[in-house]
């Protein structure tokens, strides 16, 4: 029924105005309101905390139908759901689930996740924003860097150090009202592809943060972010899905209708091979990212998972934006067709929420324990 769903509002609503929007980099915030409406920007936040009560295997179908359709509009929705509804629904007080997690989920606010600063990507345990207690305050200071939906969240969710002592251990996390006095978005950054999520630079000057804002416990943020980024490769993994299965349907149609040497290319053993690779390899990653999803939904250990899904995921969904370009040829590499926006919005999968080289750490760590 989701699928379906998904189906019928893409064909709509997105496909017929996706290529300008891109084009023009504009924010989809009309449809990103209509995702809210149908429950989907806080798809398996429980029903009592303001969301649809799905489980993450159907979220994860819902995130590939969408990411198919366009890969910006996913990720502003996995964003949404998986690095800021799940860590407040998970470590948040009641409180802050009715004041905050409630819209969230509802899609009245959106949210973003600012954790990398310029200096600390891969590590963020080198992190440098400050929170300073002041009375019943935190003052926070300091930069954030590649922040998804930076510049159209109402609520961010911000790691500092509370205490510089403990090194990583000495990290907190906030939730962050973007209109508080101090909150800056300092550039809104040019990118290869997502052309029309925003990704922000946001700088923190003397920004007051009510004590009853923090996140969990205080000296606890990195595990939360570490437990949140799972569910936020889990997603990552599902938008890679969407964009090859783009990849892969646009390839078959276009072979079966472009003629060369007397016949469709689809005739082609060449043609035929890339094909056949990119529907198995797509396959292989699907089943990766269901695994992880499962795991995660049962309340079992699932970061190794959820690395392998995104690392093959990721690196499988660029593999087949390759693949499409080349049976498309030079039409591949106009604007005027969609490959060229699968190839660049491809990119940046094996990038963020942990870079592959990261994955493969991760899992290797595991492996030689």
């Amino acid at each position: 029924m989701v699928i379906q769903m998904m189906r019928v509002f893409t064909e709509k609503e997105v496909m017929p105005i996706v290529s300008r929007m891109d084009h023009a980099c504009e924010f989809p915030k009309a449809l990103v309101e209509k995702l809210g409406a149908m429950g989907l920007m806080g798809a398996f936040i429980p029903e009592a905390a303001g969301g649809s009560g799905m489980d993450l295997l159907t979220y994860v179908l819902a995130m590939e139908e969408i990411s198919k359709a366009w890969a910006s509009l996913g990720v502003i929705m996995t964003v949404n759901n998986s690095l800021v509804c799940d860590p407040i629904h998970r470590f948040g007080n009641m409180e802050q689930h009715e004041k905050y997690l409630k819209p969230l989920a509802q899609g009245k606010l959106l949210g973003c996740y600012a954790l990398t600063e310029p200096e600390a990507g891969s590590d963020p345990g080198a992190m440098t924003t400050s929170a300073t207690e002041d009375g019943d305050v935190f003052i926070l200071n300091g930069t954030k860097r590649f922040i998804t939906n930076g510049s159209h969240a109402d609520i961010a969710i911000v790691y500092a150090v509370t205490d510089p002592v403990l090194g990583k251990k000495g990290i907190s996390a906030f939730i962050v009202e973007t209109n508080t006095p101090g909150f800056v978005v300092e550039k809104i950054e040019e990118k290869l592809g997502l052309q029309s999520s925003d990704t922000a630079e946001l700088v923190f000057q003397d920004c007051r943060v009510p004590k009853e804002n923090l996140l969990g416990e205080l000296n606890k943020g990195f595990k939360i972010a570490l437990a949140t980024l799972d569910g936020g490769r889990i997603g990552i993994a599902a938008q890679s899905l969407g964009i090859a299965q783009a990849c892969l349907e646009a390839a078959v149609d276009y072979a079966k209708k472009r003629s060369q040497f007397g016949k469709t290319i689809s005739n082609f053993q060449a043609i035929q091979w890339m094909l056949a690779d990119m529907k198995t390899e797509l396959d292989a990653a699907r089943l990766l990212t269901f695994h992880a999803a499962s795991l995660r939904q049962s309340g079992e250990a699932a970061s190794i998972a959820a690395s392998k899904a995104k690392l093959y995921a990721s690196e499988m969904c660029n593999r087949a934006a390759y693949k499409a370009i080349q049976v498309f040829g030079g039409y591949g590499y106009m604007k005027e067709f969609p490959v060229e926006r699968y190839f660049r919005d491809a990119r940046v999968t094996t990038l963020y929420e942990g870079t592959s080289e990261i994955q493969r750490m991760v899992i290797a760590k595991d492996l030689l324990k």
